[in-house]
């Protein structure tokens, strides 16, 4: 998977957004710290939405795709 990686340099950090992955972003102290960073940030960031496809994939609904909840009293 090839991802487009904006990376730039404030004071004395190496700063990293993965525009296709919102909310996607990381640092490091050196630009080779940086990139280690930027895979475990997306790698992380792709985890979290396996995780999260998988629950509302779990959700039951009616028959009118509508979301069951159960609330017991």
């Amino acid at each position: 998977m090839k991802l487009k990686v904006l990376v730039w340099q404030e004071q004395d950090q190496w700063c990293a957004s993965v525009p296709a992955l919102p909310g996607c972003h990381t640092w490091g102290d050196s630009y080779d710290h940086l990139m280690e960073m930027v895979k475990e940030a997306v790698e992380g960031w792709l985890e979290v939405a396996s995780e999260q496809e998988e629950a509302i994939a779990n959700e039951k609904t009616d028959r009118h795709g509508f979301k069951v909840i159960n609330h017991s009293v």
